[in-house]
Formats: C-alpha cells, structure tokens, sequence
C-alpha cells in the first residue's frame, strides 16, 4: 500500500517541465524495481490531475504582499 502525505496539500507549486502554476495535492514513494522515487500528485490551473517527480516541481509564491 502507498503512504501518502497530505500536510503540503493546497501548496502552490512551478510545474518545471510546462512552467505552469498548479497545486499540490500529495507526496508519495513510487517503487521500482531498482529503488524509490520521491513523487508528487498535483492539479494544474484546469483542474487536470497529473502525477510528476517531486525533483520536477517547486514551490511558488506570488510577488504580491498583502
């Protein structure tokens, strides 16, 4: 069973591989037969889900001040 970790859910996130603005929904370890990889579960700006490698993404924040 897949551990997934919701406390960076809303986080929002610079997909790097489109340059799109998105959403963080979880981390979780995808298995492979040679090892782990870090992955992340993310919603673009269509509300499309998508799953990316967490070293594809960064966070984002906006240049405002409220």
């Amino acid at each position: 069973m897949i551990e997934k970790d919701y406390q960076l859910l809303g986080t929002k996130i610079l997909n790097l591989k489109t340059q799109e603005i998105g959403l963080l929904i979880c981390i979780w370890k995808n298995t492979f037969a040679d090892g782990d990889v870090d992955f992340a579960t993310c919603v673009d700006k269509q509300g499309k889900r998508y799953n990316i490698e967490l070293d594809n993404i960064r966070g984002f924040e906006d240049d405002f001040e409220k």
